[in-house]
């Protein structure tokens, strides 16, 4: 059966908790489809107003830790082409520079995504077992209106 719930309804992959997502006609779906795990918006802006004077990034390949400016636009490693996406969202949550509160705000909003996903996958198991319920049922039914059709005959 098919489960609408647990796939990005723009591009048919799967959502994962890791996965940057948005509100799509009341479903989570995918911020880019392309880069399913891109950073944020938000992550983005907390690491140019507080991060472009240290490393965010560190290639663990390489052995290199990278500034902001050092890195494209996706986050890949200048060197050997890997991306690094996950070190610089590492980073956006464990950044020392940060104020408390920008840290507990997004933190906060990480968690609340990650609740959605969740949310919208137990919606849909639920769905699945109300229409497997309900199927069940009409067979049910069936099976009854043709034992009652065999008895006329």
């Amino acid at each position: 059966m098919e489960q609408h719930g647990h796939f990005c309804p723009q591009c048919s992959r799967a959502i994962s908790l890791g996965d940057t997502i948005l509100v799509h006609n009341g479903r989570p779906a995918h911020l880019d489809c392309r880069r399913p795990r891109m950073l944020t918006p938000d992550e983005r802006a907390v690491l140019f107003s507080y991060c472009l004077g240290h490393a965010v990034a560190e290639c663990l390949a390489c052995a290199c830790r990278f500034h902001l400016g050092q890195l494209t636009a996706d986050y890949i490693c200048p060197q050997c082409r890997r991306d690094l996406t996950e070190t610089v969202r590492a980073h956006v949550y464990r950044c020392v520079i940060l104020p408390a509160e920008i840290r507990v705000k997004m933190e906060e909003l990480r968690t609340a995504s990650e609740h959605l996903v969740k949310q919208s996958r137990e919606l849909i198991d639920r769905s699945d077992v109300l229409h497997r319920e309900a199927e069940v049922v009409l067979c049910e039914r069936r099976q009854a209106l043709r034992r009652a059709l065999s008895k006329r005959s």
